[in-house]
């Protein structure tokens, strides 16, 4: 195992500002090529999450006859077929794969957006205001998803993957403009 020292870490200092601004365009042109076939940009992250619960199950199982000794082992072979499993379904099935993701996204938005509104009233004094509006977009999101299904899950993982690339490349981008503002 290395160590590193944190001022090893700390004198690397930031990135240079043309890799910022190449960053930020790269990523602001993935985000409209996905958002331009939201289908396929769906397809492709499915598979792209299918691969990587392939990967991870295969290490899990791995990993369970390296450590047979520190107990569990029958638990750990039961979690990496199961992610092999899951990663299979979505690689071999992936319109499939979608509609489950997307399901589970959906539900996933709700379930935080509930909590965001229940956590918002105990920290009203802080701006829980703005809390509970963030949960109500949330549980909107969520419904929205949940009862969209199955016409949404064609769509919907790539609609968000482009979203999420352009805003992703659009703060590089403000990061690198007001790095190069501020040596000027």
């Amino acid at each position: 195992m290395t160590l590193y020292r944190s001022s090893t870490i700390e004198s690397l200092g930031p990135p240079p500002l043309w890799v910022c601004t190449l960053l930020g365009v790269v990523m602001i042109l993935a985000g409209f090529f996905a958002l331009s076939d939201l289908m396929f940009a769906t397809i492709i992250s499915v598979k792209l999450i299918g691969l990587t619960a392939l990967a991870a199950g295969a290490f899990e199982i791995i990993h369970a006859f390296w450590t047979r000794g520190w107990g569990g082992f029958l638990w750990q072979i039961l979690l990496g077929a199961l992610y092999v499993a899951f990663g299979l379904t979505l690689v071999t099935q992936p319109a499939s794969g979608a509609l489950i993701l997307t399901y589970l996204l959906g539900a996933l938005l709700f379930a935080s957006g509930a909590i965001r509104c229940m956590l918002s009233f105990a920290h009203w004094a802080q701006n829980g205001w703005m809390m509970l509006i963030s949960g109500i977009f949330g549980i909107a999101a969520g419904l929205l998803i949940l009862f969209g299904i199955p016409n949404i899950s064609v769509w919907a993982l790539g609609f968000l993957l482009g979203v999420d690339l352009l805003s992703h490349g659009l703060a590089w981008l403000l990061y690198a403009f007001q790095s190069a503002r501020a040596t000027a």
